[in-house]
């Protein structure tokens, strides 16, 4: 059976080594580095499934490392950090982070979004059941191959975004709730991380509205949640 390798990024040694033996008791490979410039070299060496890195650090911080990691790979990112403010959070998803657990966290907390992360990641990976392509409008979104085509052309999506995108237009014209969206697409641990959507549906909006500052698709419904429309 193939191991799970997770990469764990912290200049804090006592938070690596605790975040690294509770991954490796439940059979995870680790790698682990102090800062960004290590990560990215054993991120070039290694294939990773899973990295999980603090925003603060020497050399190169953590947003840094996002961006760059982000220019060559979709792989499942959470971030920690001790900065829990709602704009930090969005900084981190706006540049590709998949989740964003703030320090102090407990083992269970941590293995929840380890565990909701990849599941993600695994269904791009899974057969579709029955319906393999749905088409609205000029977007189509092929569950078989895992891909979006927008006005012909392919566009390239992390599994989040793809999950998500794939959930709108699946249920299209109908008024879905943000805790609604939150648990189908990011799992039962989520519910309250309204930030997140707002990140993602803006990220969505760039890449299939013809003007994403006045979209025809993807439309907030004010207070309640979103809607695909045709």
């Amino acid at each position: 059976m193939t191991r799970t390798t997770v990469l764990v990024v912290d200049d804090e040694k006592s938070l690596r080594d605790f975040v690294r033996r509770n991954l490796e008791v439940r059979q995870f490979d680790v790698l682990v580095a102090s800062n960004g410039l290590e990560a990215l070299a054993h991120f070039q060496n290694h294939p990773v499934d899973l990295v999980i890195l603090d925003v603060m650090m020497p050399y190169m911080d953590g947003l840094e490392t996002i961006r760059r990691i982000r220019q060559q790979s979709l792989v499942p990112i959470i971030v920690l950090s001790a900065l829990g403010e709602e704009n930090d959070k969005v900084q981190a998803l706006n540049l590709g982070a998949d989740d964003y657990l703030t320090k102090p966290f407990g083992v269970s907390e941590l293995l929840a979004r380890v565990h909701a992360v990849l599941r993600r990641a695994a269904w791009l990976n899974t057969p579709p059941q029955q319906q393999t392509r749905i088409v609205q409008g000029n977007i189509v979104a092929d569950l078989e191959t895992h891909t979006i085509l927008v006005k012909g052309e392919p566009v390239e999506f992390t599994p989040t975004e793809f999950n998500l995108l794939v959930y709108l237009m699946q249920n299209a014209g109908k008024v879905l709730p943000h805790h609604i969206i939150l648990k189908q697409v990011w799992g039962q641990e989520y519910g309250e991380e309204t930030e997140y959507l707002r990140v993602y549906i803006g990220r969505l909006r760039q890449k299939i509205e013809v003007d994403p500052a006045n979209p025809r698709h993807l439309l907030t419904e004010r207070g309640v949640g979103y809607t695909f429309m045709p």
